[in-house]
């Protein structure tokens, strides 16, 4: 049966929306013990901030609870989780009494604890809800959602990709046949997405709109958070290390945040902590044209300019100029800052920018999806077969499925032989990897990253090459990366096996297996991985 509810979870708020199906429109929804109002064109918007504080007691507070007991800046209380998790591998988190808090887990209690509160407000039955996901995440970030979902009782869900979401938000703005580029700019995701929609005449189900190109990285407001933080660095001559920056390190990202907000639409803006313990007191100050150079120096506007570019970019090779985009979507709180609007005003001109619902617009376009209304859609990234170059000896990787891949696919997108590596072998197999965006094209900004002590300490650190070439491949088969197996051993260099791949209409990459000693078929249309 359709479903009415949809969770947009972000790295600063989380928004929840239902589906009426008899007026066809979605609105905001929030537990109101959870809930905080947001402003919003001419009004507000319902969202639960995406916090959570551990009390001595093992008693959690969510949302709202946090702010109204002014624990914001208490080292018990976690927040950016999303960002944490989106990025992959493991957090420490913090140390809250006896135990390890990672931010994995203060996501899940955050989430699994909204949701469960959420399904018996609306006495949610057997209904699919929709999870809203980055356009640049990956399989572990949809595995983890799905899992939260399904611990709270909500088993049954559908994904949306957070862009395609946004352009079914803003339906009352938009006309079928038209192209709009879709600019979500959150608290950890920066997603540019150029749509379709699809003409009344071809569109099976009410209005849907087809995706033509995207492009995505991991910046957002919490990398303007940290430039901020690094600038009271320089400002008060204090290295991350000092041990009042480590004590206040929390409550400083939080004044940075609210310093960010506030130069959104003002001049200046300022903070001043106090050290409880030593009266020692912090402070520091920006212009809103500082905190635009601190962005410039970072390559963030030349990173946003970039991506924005990237996606026009492979929109034009699909036959779409950018003449013919004939509006911008704003979403997201970052989105709001004026040299980011300035930037794509240069681009696009002032007239074509919408702004109405930056909030709401992904959770209510999430629910209209899960109540029925569709889109068309493509594989978002490259998948690719990993194997040694026997000239150098390093690990190389062949493009099996380009990012842009229709699917379903009606014929085999690639074929491969596979061939023994050693004397005496029986067992072979592909390994295959899901290839993301380079962080490096987004400016210094995703060459750093925010990393928490046990104690809630902050630190700014560099992420090695190495590291971020490990967060852009997933290996997707690791723990079954051997399945061919051969009638009798074969000799290194042995032509074993003919593959071929396809793509299913559920987004599947399947295989085709014959061996080539006997023509045996080991596999026929075979599913081996989830694409996405």
């Amino acid at each position: 049966m359709p479903g009415r509810l949809a969770v947009d979870f972000g790295t600063s708020n989380t928004v929840l929306a239902l589906w009426d199906a008899d007026r066809q429109e979605a609105s905001t929804y929030a537990p109101a013990a959870y809930r905080s109002l947001y402003p919003q064109g001419d009004g507000t918007t319902s969202v639960i901030p995406s916090l959570i504080h551990y009390g001595e007691d093992q008693h959690q507070w969510l949302g709202q609870q946090v702010l109204q007991r002014n624990l914001l800046k208490h080292p018990h209380t976690l927040r950016w989780a999303k960002s944490y998790i989106g990025r992959g591998g493991t957090s420490r988190g913090r140390r809250i009494g006896e135990r390890q808090v990672s931010f994995h887990q203060a996501g899940h209690d955050f989430l699994t604890t909204l949701l469960r509160l959420t399904r018996e407000d609306l006495a949610l039955a057997d209904e699919e809800i929709a999870l809203t996901v980055p356009v640049d995440s990956y399989e572990h970030y949809a595995a983890w959602l799905g899992d939260a979902a399904s611990a709270a009782g909500l088993p049954r869900y559908r994904l949306i990709d957070e862009a395609s979401a946004a352009a079914l938000g803003y339906g009352a703005h938009i006309q079928a046949g038209d192209c709009y580029l879709v600019f979500d700019f959150g608290g950890g995701t920066l997603d540019v997405a150029v749509v379709l929609i699809e003409p009344e005449d071809t569109a099976a189900n009410g209005r849907r709109c087809r995706i033509l190109a995207k492009a995505g990285a991991q910046i957002g407001g919490i990398s303007l958070d940290k430039l901020l933080f690094q600038d009271v660095l320089l400002q008060t001559g204090r290295a991350d290390t000092d041990p009042l920056i480590q004590t206040l390190s929390g409550a400083i990202l939080a004044e940075c945040e609210q310093a960010k907000i506030q130069l959104t639409s003002q001049s200046e803006a300022a903070i001043t902590l106090l050290d409880p313990d030593t009266g020692q007191v912090l402070e520091a100050a920006w212009s809103r044209s500082r905190f635009e150079e601190l962005m410039d120096e970072a390559g963030l506007i030349g990173g946003i300019d970039r991506l924005i570019r990237q996606a026009l970019n492979r929109a034009r090779d699909r036959g779409y100029s950018e003449e013919q985009i004939k509006s911008v979507l704003l979403v997201g709180g970052s989105s709001q800052i004026p040299v980011v609007r300035t930037t794509l005003a240069r681009i696009f001109g002032k007239d074509r920018l919408f702004a109405d619902r930056p909030i709401d617009a992904v959770a209510r376009g999430a629910a209209a999806f899960v109540g029925g209304v569709d889109f068309y859609d493509h594989i978002q990234h490259s998948y690719a077969i990993r194997h040694r170059d026997p000239k150098t000896g390093h690990w190389t990787y062949r493009t099996l499925v380009e990012a842009g891949s229709p699917y379903p696919s009606a014929e085999p997108i690639a074929h491969l032989t596979v061939k023994a590596s050693f004397d005496g072998q029986d067992q072979l197999g592909l390994a295959i990897f899901e290839l993301g965006e380079q962080l490096q094209s987004t400016g210094a900004a995703a060459s750093t990253e925010l990393v928490f002590d046990p104690a809630g300490g902050a630190r700014i650190l560099a992420v090695a090459t190495a590291e971020q070439e490990r967060r852009s491949h997933f290996w997707m088969n690791e723990n079954s990366p051997t399945f061919l197996t051969t009638s009798q051993p074969v000799n290194a260099g042995d032509a074993c096996f003919r593959i071929s791949f396809g793509i299913d209409g559920n987004k599947r990459l399947l295989l085709t297996a014959r061996e080539l000693a006997n023509g045996r078929l080991l596999y026929s249309d075979y599913p081996v991985i989830q694409l996405s």
